[in-house]
């Protein structure tokens, strides 16, 4: 499944979670059939986020164990756009909770653009 994450950072809105319904706790307990689903989709939802939200581009990012930044403890990827100079990277853990009155036009923007991209 994929939704609007709840967190945000300042200046990457609306980014989105890929989670699998069953549990896994990380990279090391999904089975080669899950995660090839999981990236399809992420590669849907990134074509969605270039057409619908005008972003210069799209990360992905994934933790696991505390050394890799893990912090929830089943698996999920992380579709981010990206924009120029959006410093990402050097604010990650600086993000807000967000109402899901903030999410809704986000939801309907990559609705409207998975439709499209089929």
């Amino acid at each position: 499944m994929a939704f609007i994450a709840s967190h945000w950072w300042e200046k990457n809105p609306g980014h989105v979670l890929v989670i699998p319904v069953s549990h896994y706790e990380n990279l090391y307990d999904l089975p080669d059939e899950i995660g090839a689903s999981i990236f399809a989709l992420s590669r849907r939802i990134a074509v969605a986020m270039k057409l619908s939200y005008a972003c210069d581009g799209v990360s992905t990012r994934q933790h696991n164990e505390p050394a890799g930044y893990q912090d929830i403890w089943h698996y999920h990827l992380h579709v981010f756009p990206r924009y120029t100079n959006d410093f990402l990277y050097q604010s990650y853990g600086q993000n807000r909770l967000t109402e899901p009155k903030e999410r809704q036009p986000f939801v309907a923007k990559l609705r409207e653009a998975m439709a499209e991209v089929g």
